[in-house]
């Protein structure tokens, strides 16, 4: 993956056209780059996200921030006790607990 100002992008080689193609995975706007070596991919991100910014500056739209660090999440009840039980029983708050397990989770997957 590549980061860029807050931007993620993730690449996969086209192997029919024999080139690498990205798309920046943590908005909802489709921003996309292409190149035929990682300096060029580099650059092309670097590019496209700055076009980005700049259309949004241009256009008077206000950018999309890659992540607010608020989001909502729908589980089903019995999920929700445990997830408050086993918060309680470590003395910490739903959301100090809920912030631990996705922290362990993505450092078992190096993320």
């Amino acid at each position: 993956m590549m980061n860029y100002k807050g931007y993620i992008g993730k690449v996969e080689f086209d192997d029919e056209q024999h080139i690498f193609v990205g798309e920046v995975i943590n908005t909802r706007t489709v921003i996309t780059f292409q190149g035929s070596s990682v300096k060029e991919l580099e650059e092309e991100f670097k590019n496209s996200v700055e076009d980005y910014l700049e259309w949004c500056k241009e256009d008077g739209v206000e950018y999309e921030k890659p992540y607010s660090g608020k989001f909502n999440v729908r589980i089903n009840p019995q999920l929700h006790q445990r997830a408050a039980v086993g918060a309680k029983m470590l003395g910490m708050s739903l959301n100090s607990f809920l912030i631990k397990s996705l922290e362990d989770e993505l450092n078992l997957m190096h993320i």
